[in-house]
């Protein structure tokens, strides 16, 4: 299946090393094989023993026209070692870094790859992206990636009983083994039973002292925990909108999971989480590609108003979303924040409604044509 950074890669590659992260088996070693399949080339992945050896040894061969190196962030003084790596291959050689883990936070060292990368996050299948490569409806798509999550392998899967197997493992795994990359074998059983509780939070200002008591740990390890899981693309945060950025780091998050599928709630708590996936996966194609300062969030006042995601640009508020089910009366704080915030759009956006109208200041739309209609 084709995804929607593939010609955005190797259209990168000819210029500059690219770094692809994004959450565990949602692409990235199948993207990465397609361009070798493609163009020719060498993939090594740096936690595959015998590969491991050719990596730190810089034996592969100088003439291969792509080369793919996965999860060298695990590697100590991996940015030092690449750095080496960029300013001494061949300039007709295109280098393509792929990791499960943000390359910003992992092992830091204060050696400096500024300038010399392109840093592109793949995410997991969204309602776009579906209708583009199977020519299913905005509908039936939406049905589908609420039912399976957006990550290819459930996506793909013959039944829902092997979408689950897949989903049962796949977090398992994470949770045991990723997990220890960043953490001592000691809080590996808390930080799972802390994944496990936010399945059940997702879209709700999260309270980390309420359950740092319950987890019998400070809050401060629980930020810590919290900082692990978001690394390594389990979770995102989405915090409250402040016109002073300092501020709106210190106040309470929300938290959503890039897998749909991990979700424990109802069917609008699933919706909420998908339209956050497609919102985010919106945001960072911006960052990313068109070099915009875009930025997910939300917005909550003191006296409980609240709007579940609002969407700026240089840390100016552009759009307002609000997530129904099928309640298509303009949500009163939405309503609220549109008359406050005119010019910015604001839009309900309803997974049962029929048609899509504006009423007031507000635009009621159809969930499956507001995902379908995203920039990525």
């Amino acid at each position: 299946m084709k995804r929607y950074l593939d010609d955005r890669v190797k259209a990168d590659l000819a210029h500059k090393m690219v770094f692809l992260t994004g959450p565990r088996q949602v692409g990235k070693t199948t993207l990465s094989r397609q361009l070798i399949a493609q163009h020719g080339g060498q993939y090594l992945n740096y936690d595959v023993p015998a590969d491991r050896a050719l990596i730190l040894n810089q034996r592969w061969s100088p003439q291969t026209p792509l080369l793919v190196l996965d999860e060298i962030h695990k590697m100590p003084d991996w940015k030092a070692w690449l750095k080496g790596v960029v300013d001494g291959k061949a300039a007709t050689q295109q280098l393509l870094v792929t990791g499960s883990a943000r390359m910003d936070t992992f092992r830091q060292s204060g050696e400096s790859l500024a300038g010399r990368f392109f840093g592109l996050r793949l995410h997991p299948i969204s309602v776009r992206e579906w209708c583009e490569q199977t020519g299913a409806t905005p509908d039936a798509a939406l049905t589908h990636l609420l039912e399976r999550g957006g990550f290819p392998e459930p996506c793909l899967a013959p039944d829902n009983e092997q979408a689950e197997r897949w989903r049962r493992q796949y977090f398992d795994g994470l949770v045991r083994n990723d997990v220890l990359e960043f953490s001592r074998i000691q809080e590996v059983n808390a930080i799972r039973l802390f994944a496990q509780m936010l399945r059940s939070r997702v879209g709700s200002p999260l309270s980390l002292a309420s359950m740092a008591r319950d987890l019998a740990v400070s809050p401060v390890t629980l930020k810590k925990y919290l900082d692990i899981l978001e690394a390594l693309y389990i979770v995102f945060v989405v915090r409250p909108f402040h016109d002073n950025i300092a501020r709106a780091t210190l106040q309470t998050p929300k938290v959503y999971f890039y897998d749909t599928g991990l979700v424990e709630g109802d069917e609008g708590l699933r919706f909420e989480n998908l339209v956050a996936t497609a919102l985010l996966k919106q945001v960072q194609w911006q960052h990313d590609v068109q070099g915009k300062e875009a930025g997910l969030h939300y917005i909550r006042t003191k006296d409980g108003a609240e709007v579940d995601f609002a969407l700026s640009d240089k840390n100016q508020l552009t759009q307002l979303v609000e997530c129904k089910l099928s309640d298509e009366k303009p949500h009163r704080a939405l309503q609220r924040f549109a008359l406050e915030k005119a010019p910015v759009q604001a839009v309900q956006v309803v997974r049962h409604a029929r048609h899509s109208y504006t009423l007031g200041d507000i635009q009621i739309a159809v969930a499956h044509e507001f995902l379908n209609g995203l920039a990525a």
